[in-house]
């Protein structure tokens, strides 16, 4: 198991990683998801032992790695730019590391034969990496990694130079390698839908905190904080004040919610309207918009009132009509 505590790290004087903690379970894999900037990559790195935090432990099953250079590790990392060598075939490549640990020939020959195997590239293994597709150069990176038998797979953006459909069919089929293989993983993506269909638990960075943590049905359903769902694409976002009686008052007029925490009058809270909880009513009664914008998606039309709240319809209002609906807040806090 690996357990970092309590990580400090500072960059150009300012706090870049503050206080972070967690684990990675025995055939888990988590997904440290964040914008750009937050800090993701450095935590990799610190964890990999390319770089030292200011303060704070990387333990794996209760032993400090702060002494243990990074080829004692045996932690295997997969980059976005897949980092090969291009003048070696396939097999050359993921042969290349375990060369470097001196293994017999026999066994380096049967471990490159089963990585090529785990991620379906058996029959590439004489081409050279600068004839195959980015897909299949990424794969190679897989099986270069898992061919050491790491005791946890490191993953830095591994699929961002891709086009979303060989993204969506190497998630699967990643997901699938990781399972079968029951190897620990740490993936690290700022893509709110990867990150959704490859972890078993998701991490929130967000100015240098972990702000939640927990399962990406469960981070889905229950939002810790405004930023988490907007950063999530869950809906519409709003301020409102606490009025009490489960009232806030809100720039789309006083809202009820469904309050279940403690809070002051006048307070400021955030509210989450998902797009399916925006009802249109016929009758002209309740709150009110202008359309400001339609926009056609496969699953039906996004549209965009003055206000800023967005909803789908399966038909397309005109723009500039005015829309009466009912809506439904989440209040988070």
């Amino acid at each position: 198991m690996l357990e970092l505590i309590d990580i400090h790290k500072t960059y150009e004087n300012k706090p870049l990683l503050s206080g972070i903690s967690f684990t990675v379970e025995a055939g888990e894999t988590v997904c440290l998801l964040g914008a750009s900037g937050s800090g993701k990559s450095t935590l990799l790195r610190i964890i990999a032992g390319l770089e030292r935090p200011e303060s704070g432990q990387v333990l794996w099953n209760g032993t400090d790695l702060a002494s243990v250079p990074v080829h004692q590790r045996n932690f295997g990392l997969v980059f976005q730019d897949y980092a090969l060598f291009p003048h070696l075939t396939v097999a050359e490549n993921v042969a290349f590391g375990l060369k470097m640990q001196n293994l017999p020939p026999e066994e380096i020959k049967l471990r490159v034969t089963g990585s090529l195997e785990q991620v379906s590239l058996s029959r590439f293994a004489d081409r050279h990496v600068t004839d195959l597709s980015g897909g299949e150069q990424q794969r190679v990176a897989l099986a270069r990694a898992l061919a050491p038998r790491p005791r946890l797979l490191m993953f830095d953006e591994p699929l961002g130079a891709l086009d979303r459909a060989l993204r969506d069919h190497l998630l699967g089929e990643l997901r699938g390698i990781l399972h079968d293989s029951s190897i620990p993983a740490i993936y690290v993506t700022h893509d709110q839908e990867e990150a959704f269909a490859i972890a078993d638990r998701i991490a929130l960075l967000h100015d240098g905190q972990i702000v939640q943590s927990g399962t990406p049905a469960d981070v889905f359903a229950r939002p810790a904080s405004g930023w988490v769902a907007d950063f999530l694409g869950l809906g519409n976002v709003i301020e409102g004040k606490w009025l009490g009686g489960g009232r806030v008052e809100t720039s789309l007029g006083v809202l009820e919610v469904d309050w279940g925490m403690e809070a002051s009058r006048g307070e400021s809270v955030a509210l989450l309207i998902r797009p399916e909880c925006v009802k249109l009513i016929e009758n002209g009664i309740g709150l009110k918009g202008r359309v400001a914008d339609v926009l056609f998606q496969k699953n039906g039309f996004r549209v965009t009132l003055e206000n800023g709240l967005y909803f789908y319809t399966p038909a397309p209002p005109q723009v500039g009509e005015e829309l009466s609906f009912a809506l439904e807040a989440e209040c988070l806090g």
